[in-house]
């Protein structure tokens, strides 16, 4: 008995399901409540449900495999072209079942809940960070509405802060010092948090085998580790390192037609975070290494510093996938 395919639109209350019965050739189109949702899945037999890789995606996910159902996530774009005439939840979840049944379609793997957990705390530590950035620029904003005018960078703006703070008390209102101090006692707060943040990312990547095993690689620390572990998932889902590279949007853009390929500059399609993590990484390897390969080298002779930066993020990332895919361990050149 050929199994059932069901393309489903995933929402917040309400979920809309397309599905055609193998039996009969019936067409469905149903809409199910959040609290009936799992409840229609029970009793079907094992099946390939499709959905888009959007919030709530992986955690249904998790539900539907352990009942013994094949789940697809699909990312958003790959959805998009299948929508035909306006769009609505019926149109969307018909649209995700022709998706999913493409020839060639590439697949997002279900996260576990700890992938999840890690990247959740990624996330919170990268919007944490936003707001001291901007917290920063606030004070300094202030401070030189007084005359101070603070020196670049985050370490160089605390060291000086006191001295400014003790300037500013002598001859200037207290109303507004009060509200000063109440900001900086903030930036502390934000300096407090993001730790606490980076301690519970560090104790994940002291226990977890390929966290450790990638760290070897250079220009990969706890953050990019965490990440990119996290964030792959099931290492199968990419049949190459550089099906991988592309997906974090490391590969030149290609356009052509006739039979000529142009190549651009990279897609910059994927996860803008860990692509950003790679690349921090690979300019680091590039200023402080004292034992650059001799790839490294000779690209750094004839290329462009930015373009040698970022073939070198694309090598650490392929890098990253042979070795969880094959399970090995970084050999130096």
């Amino acid at each position: 008995m050929n199994s059932n395919v069901f393309g489903i639109d995933i929402a917040k209350q309400v979920f809309q399901i397309h599905w055609v019965d193998q039996e009969t050739g019936e067409i469905h189109s149903d809409k199910v409540k959040r609290k009936d949702f799992v409840q229609y899945f029970v009793n079907q037999q094992p099946s390939m449900i499709g959905m888009e890789a959007c919030g709530g995606a992986h955690h249904w996910g998790r539900l539907f495999k352990e009942m013994g159902h094949t789940v697809k996530l699909l990312p958003a774009k790959k959805v998009k072209p299948f929508v035909f005439g306006n769009k609505n939840d019926v149109v969307d979840a018909r649209a995700i079942w022709t998706a999913m049944q493409q020839p060639g379609m590439k697949f997002i793997a279900v996260k576990t809940e700890e992938q999840q957990a890690i990247l959740s705390i990624h996330r919170m530590r990268e919007l944490l960070v936003k707001h001291r950035t901007a917290q920063i620029n606030s004070i300094r904003g202030l401070l030189t509405e007084f005359g101070l005018v603070m020196p670049k960078g985050k370490q160089a703006f605390k060291e000086k802060l006191p001295d400014c703070l003790a300037k500013l008390e002598e001859d200037t209102p207290s109303v507004f010092m009060c509200a000063l101090q109440v900001q900086v006692e903030r930036l502390t707060q934000l300096d407090d948090d993001i730790k606490q943040l980076e301690k519970q990312i560090q104790s994940w990547f002291k226990h977890d085998a390929d966290c450790q095993r990638i760290a070897k690689v250079p220009g990969i620390g706890p953050l990019t580790a965490t990440a990119l572990i996290a964030s792959m998932g099931d290492a199968s889902a990419f049949k190459s390192s550089r099906e991988f590279a592309a997906w974090i949007g490391m590969v030149p853009r290609q356009t052509g037609t006739g039979g000529r390929v142009h190549l651009h500059g990279i897609s910059k399609r994927g996860d803008v975070y860990l692509r950003t993590l790679l690349i921090h990484g690979a300019r680091a390897v590039m200023t402080h290494s004292k034992e650059k390969s001799e790839w490294l080298v000779s690209l750094q002779a004839r290329r462009p510093k930015n373009v040698v930066t970022v073939a070198l993020a694309n090598k650490i990332a392929r890098t990253v996938w042979a070795l969880v895919a094959n399970q090995t361990e970084y050999q130096p050149c």
